[in-house]
């Protein structure tokens, strides 16, 4: 570090000589909150001059200041344009929530409300109820609960059935959900001991049989709906599952991941599992998420029979893993579209999964004319979208797809990006396309804005 005269740094305001600045004496924000500000700048500025820089300007540190009270001021949770093509995209937050989902929130969130107080009887209620009579209806179970999401779910259900003791999983079920999350650590923190059965590829009911002993609680099914094992493989029916169970005195839990309510193959996909038919093969414990297939919030979703269900409600996970009245809400609302059969006209997930090949490219066409209007050079092209989000490995939608050819699509993709609203696209052989798939009703202009503004915006640097 260089040696600096003393004059050098005092060429530096005092903190109180730097308050004083007229935009920030009357910036509006609290006095400490400036002060600290102001004190960090003018450390980083010593820093500065240690190191040979010359001196910043009063002005020069109250503008810094004012960039950084500005940055911290703006949300960095902010609404995105979707046009990946991906549904249920992770990254992006998952299912876009209905309508009536969004407006249930926001009812329960204005005020008070009935979360843990029965009306009719004038005393404590519990926030569970508001779900678990819909849960049953639409699965055939005879209990359900919510809490925060699915990974909590099932250490919940490991936690009150089986801490202490075995849990029987195929060898080829012990999977990496997502975040690194690996389903043999879930059920370390449950306190329940994994027993692997079987093998990587193939997996037989007898497995599971030849496994149980005085120390087995359950066998567990997890759907791997993040991967798909294809060629020599083999896994037992869920009815056999059950019957091994059965005929073991261990509980049979099945972990959905994804979880749905409506048969997937009618739209071209393969069959993903749905709650009711996993109910209906006997499985005492279900668990499957509420922000994926389902279209709902972040959620995990807990339903089975009454005895384990009694257990798991009793258990004192369940306070700290409770979701609160707006995600309830949001739940309730959601599950009420399947119960009223108006889920594919409601449900944004289950809206772009339903969309035909023919209506894909006619709101490709409309949008791709009102690029070419607004300057924005692109062609239509054949493509698909994905379910994602651990839902449907492998499977994809016909689309139509926008495809730009700009010098550089990194520098296009960058660009939109850094919009408001920010605009998600994918690239493919230095294309940038766009899936009208996943761009939401009434976010076509905004989309052609955003487009059309970060498209002439590098014609004017050249790139």
């Amino acid at each position: 570090m260089t040696e600096r005269p003393a004059n050098a740094y005092r060429a530096l305001p005092s903190v109180d000589r730097l308050l004083q600045v007229a935009a920030l004496r009357t910036s509006g924000y609290p006095p400490s909150l400036l002060t600290a500000l102001t004190r960090e700048e003018l450390t980083n500025a010593r820093l500065l001059v240690a190191n040979g820089q010359p001196a910043a300007t009063v002005e020069q540190l109250a503008a810094s200041i004012l960039a950084r009270l500005s940055s911290l001021s703006e949300p960095t949770l902010r609404p995105v344009i979707n046009a990946s093509g991906v549904i249920i995209h992770t990254n992006l937050g998952r299912a876009p929530l209905s309508a009536e989902a969004i407006a249930a929130m926001a009812a329960v969130s204005s005020g008070y409300s009935n979360l843990e107080y029965d009306l009719r009887q004038g005393a404590r209620g519990s926030r569970h109820d508001h779900v678990a009579a819909l849960l049953c209806q639409l699965s055939g179970g005879e209990d359900g609960i919510v809490v925060n999401n699915n990974a909590a779910a099932l250490v919940l259900v490991l936690s009150a059935l089986a801490k202490g003791k075995e849990v029987l999983v195929s060898r080829g079920q012990a999977v990496e959900i997502g975040g690194g999350f690996r389903i043999p650590d879930v059920m370390r923190q449950s306190g329940a001991k994994l027993v692997d059965v079987g093998t990587t590829n193939r997996t037989r009911a007898s497995d599971y049989g030849a496994a149980v002993s005085t120390r087995t609680a359950a066998l567990l099914n997890v759907h791997s709906s993040n991967f798909r094992m294809i060629g020599f493989t083999e896994q037992p029916t869920l009815a056999e599952l059950v019957a091994v169970a059965k005929g073991s005195g261990i509980l049979a839990m099945d972990d959905l991941g994804s979880g749905s309510f409506l048969a997937s193959e009618q739209f071209g996909l393969a069959h993903e599992p749905q709650v009711e038919e996993s109910v209906a093969a006997g499985m005492d414990v279900i668990t499957f998420s509420g922000d994926k297939l389902l279209g709902g919030p972040q959620a995990g979703i807990i339903v089975g029979k009454r005895e384990p269900m009694a257990r798991i409600r009793k258990h004192p996970l369940v306070r700290a893993i409770r979701v609160d009245k707006t995600i309830l809400a949001g739940v309730q609302a959601t599950l009420l579209h399947y119960l009223r059969g108006e889920a594919l006209q409601k449900i944004p997930v289950w809206r772009m999964i339903s969309q035909s090949a023919s209506e894909m490219r006619e709101r490709a066409t409309s949008l791709q004319a009102q690029l070419a209007h607004a300057g924005v050079a692109c062609v239509l092209q054949g493509g698909q979208s994905a379910v994602g989000g651990g839902s449907l490995p492998g499977e994809t939608l016909p689309t139509t797809l926008i495809a730009l050819s700009p010098r550089s699509a990194e520098r296009l993709a960058a660009r939109l990006r850094e919009g408001n609203p920010a605009v998600v696209a994918r690239i493919e052989e230095g294309k940038l396309l766009l899936d009208p798939r996943t761009v939401q009703p009434g976010e076509g202009d905004l989309l052609v804005r955003q487009v059309a503004a970060a498209w002439h915006g590098l014609e004017k640097k050249g790139d």
